[in-house]
């Protein structure tokens, strides 16, 4: 028997909310299959499990706030005695008590106030403060509130909203603060002629239909994942003092989402992928991303970060690192400049191409190694296929 635990998608996560079960007690489940969704600052994620069994309890109920750690369901794999089974009399010791809904993860504070008081889901309070509605107006003596009361409130319903650093953006703060303060940064950037590629891209999606064509921003990625296959000491993480160095390529990809802040998913195994499966992957990522239907591992395997502002009209990026990983690849807008071609000048599509690194994995010649190679990958894009 084995306990499924809230597991921890951030170095900043102390709890979420396990929004929903995808599974009942009896059910068969297996590696990779998602089993639940839980909210945390970074929106709606799935969970996955990796192991085989049989869901034998649930141990905890949905719009339940849970610490990172805490068991959410027990899990006989294959080969345990039926014999196992928890009963409601011989429930094993859990690594932390589950609390109730509305029980906080902190000692409570002695004299709660009248927000406190009301019964209402930690998903309906989290949604009553992004809303801007007092839960008071909502509350019938006894009765719980629920996430649905509060989404369907009426105008009337609304107070005056606050000013308020939203969730994401607390997450965000919290981890580029560690970054600026553990991670001495060096800073690398080259122009890279990219009318070659976008003629190469042209003539190839002539060829193809309009639901098959490839983009540039895949083109791109493409380009920075078979160069950290040449390059690979910026794929991976600093930890214990040492590099670690991974042989599976999972760029963190910089998407923005529909209402606020920016979330980067991984691209996972992009290293396995050519460019029509990277094109599909990045397309299908991005709309599962605004969506709010990512899975954890897409969270939490990231080796590096490329963040693409171009169609902000950035025209170069200098970005801070998310530990623990040692690099961020930024990539800025295409548009027309001046150009030399032997003793000629001509105006040619360029872009701006940087690299943020780690000084304590590598040093400027590996970084310069890596933007070499992704500029001669761009010259000549159809080794990208």
């Amino acid at each position: 028997m084995s306990a499924f635990v809230m597991p921890s998608l951030g170095a900043d996560m102390e709890s979420a909310v396990l929004m929903e079960w995808k599974v009942k007690e009896g059910d068969r489940v297996e590696k990779g299959q998602v089993i639940a969704e839980v909210e945390t600052s970074k929106g709606v994620i799935e969970i996955e499990v990796f192991e085989e069994g049989i869901i034998e309890k649930i141990l905890v109920t949905e719009e339940t706030e849970c610490a990172v750690g805490m068991p959410l369901a027990m899990i006989r794999t294959e080969g345990a005695s039926t014999t196992e089974k928890i009963s409601e009399q011989s429930t094993p010791e859990p690594v932390a008590e589950i609390p109730h809904a509305d029980a906080p993860l902190e000692a409570p504070i002695p004299e709660p106030t009248i927000q406190e008081r009301i019964k209402a889901s930690p998903a309906a309070r989290r949604k009553a403060k992004e809303m801007g509605i007092d839960l008071f107006s909502l509350a019938v003596q006894g009765e719980e509130i629920h996430l649905s009361q509060v989404e369907s409130a009426t105008p009337a319903e609304l107070v005056e909203p606050k000013t308020e650093v939203s969730g994401m953006r607390q997450a965000i703060s919290r981890a580029m603060s560690r970054s600026n303060a553990e991670i001495p940064h060096y800073y690398l950037g080259t122009s890279i002629n990219m009318t070659p590629a976008l003629r190469w891209l042209e003539e190839e999606n002539k060829k193809r239909t309009i639901k098959d064509r490839i983009l540039p921003a895949a083109l791109l990625i493409r380009a920075v994942v078979l160069s950290l296959k040449a390059v690979p000491e910026l794929n991976g993480f600093w930890e214990n003092d040492a590099p670690n160095i991974k042989a599976e390529i999972h760029p963190g990809i910089a998407i923005a989402l529909r209402k606020e802040g920016l979330i980067t998913p991984a691209l996972l195994n992009a290293e396995t992928m050519n460019l029509d499966q990277t094109m599909h992957s990045l397309d299908e990522l991005i709309t599962r991303t605004r969506a709010g239907k990512l899975r954890n591992t897409e969270i939490t395997r990231q080796t590096i970060t490329i963040t693409n502002l171009g169609d902000l009209g950035v025209e170069s990026v200098y970005g801070v690192i998310y530990p623990p990983q040692v690099a961020l690849v930024g990539l800025g807008r295409i548009m027309d400049a001046p150009w030399a071609e032997g003793d000629a000048l001509c105006v040619r599509k360029v872009m701006q191409a940087t690299l943020a690194g780690d000084h304590r994995a590598t040093d400027g010649r590996t970084g310069a190694k890596f933007l070499e190679k992704l500029n001669d990958l761009l010259q000549h894009p159809q080794e990208l296929l």
